[in-house]
């Protein structure tokens, strides 16, 4: 028996106010303004794009000040103390 294949594309029905639609049209490349389906993929991937990018930046603040590893980043910086006095340019 064959499994059912899952759908690429989620279809759902949203209520977009009349001003917000005119707003956006306005702003957006005129490749969009007549695409309402491809203008909401776009600002969902780039929504998606900045939530995982607050995330990352979120995670580093918090490395940042965990004492484990400013210890790690300070022994890393003491192994390599004697190649970063080797007179090259550029260090």
């Amino acid at each position: 028996m064959k499994a059912k294949a899952v759908p690429k594309t989620i279809r759902r029905s949203v209520a977009l106010s009349r001003q917000l639609v005119e707003e956006v049209s306005a702003l957006v490349p005129p490749e969009l303004r007549r695409n309402l389906n491809r203008l909401v993929t776009v600002a969902l991937r780039e929504f998606a794009a900045r939530q995982k990018a607050r995330a990352f930046e979120e995670a580093m603040a918090q490395m940042a000040v965990d004492p484990a590893i400013r210890a790690e980043w300070a022994a890393i910086a003491k192994d390599f103390a004697i190649t970063e006095a080797d007179g090259l340019k550029g260090d």
